[in-house]
């Protein structure tokens, strides 16, 4: 019987990527492999509960809302998330899934919205990034730049241009909520007229950084 780790499973607003807004239950799946500079769910790199993938389905479906994220830590991490995103999906729910940009996609159902991070050099991280993954994406799926200064912005202005993006999908350009200022790097986009999307944490701004919010 295949079981996953899981933090937390809760019902809130999304407050990011194309759903924003919408009502939406999180499935928040222990561990991670990378410790980004930024990360504020270091509460979900330990602890848990096994749960049998059944009874995840369920709890899910006992909100009613269609939405369903699958997050983390970093889900890919274990086996189990996979046929998790299936069940979901044949459950008749609209399913994402947010991933680090560190993990294969190969076996992530085509019917789930991936939500694929491209990692700055000011995550601490920049060297885990698996960018022929991103050949995978389709124009359901988006990618993330989480920026956290105007270094990591040049950066990721020339990332587009190197890894040709957007190319059918979405690409958000997002900064990290303590360092730098939503206004800032909206001016930056529109100065180099970047075929980007701002985002900001929804989330954030309506509860802070409250666990299960």
């Amino acid at each position: 019987m295949t079981r996953l780790k899981i933090t937390e499973i809760f019902h809130s607003l999304q407050g990011e990527a194309d759903t924003a807004g919408w009502p939406t239950v999180f499935v928040r799946l222990t561990g991670c492999p990378l410790r980004c500079q930024y990360c504020d769910t270091t509460y979900a790199f330990h602890g848990g509960e096994w749960w049998e993938l059944e009874a995840i389905v369920t709890r899910v479906r006992e909100f009613g809302t269609p939405y369903v994220c699958v997050t983390g830590g970093e889900p890919l991490a274990q086996q189990g998330c996979a046929p998790l995103l299936t069940m979901l999906c044949d459950a008749g729910l609209r399913v994402s899934l947010e991933t680090s940009g560190a993990m294969p996609l190969a076996g992530v159902d085509a019917r789930v919205s991936k939500v694929v991070d491209v990692k700055t050099p000011g995550s601490g991280e920049e060297r885990r990034n698996r960018y022929e993954e991103l050949a995978r994406l389709c124009s359901r799926d988006l990618v993330k730049f989480v920026i956290c200064g105007r270094s990591d912005y040049e950066w990721s202005r020339a990332k587009l241009r190197e890894l040709a993006l957007p190319a059918g999908c979405t690409v958000l350009f997002s900064p990290s909520h303590e360092q730098l200022a939503a206004r800032s790097l909206a001016d930056w986009i529109l100065e180099d007229r970047l075929p980007v999307r701002l985002q900001i944490q929804l989330h954030k701004y309506l509860w802070g950084n409250v666990p299960g919010k």
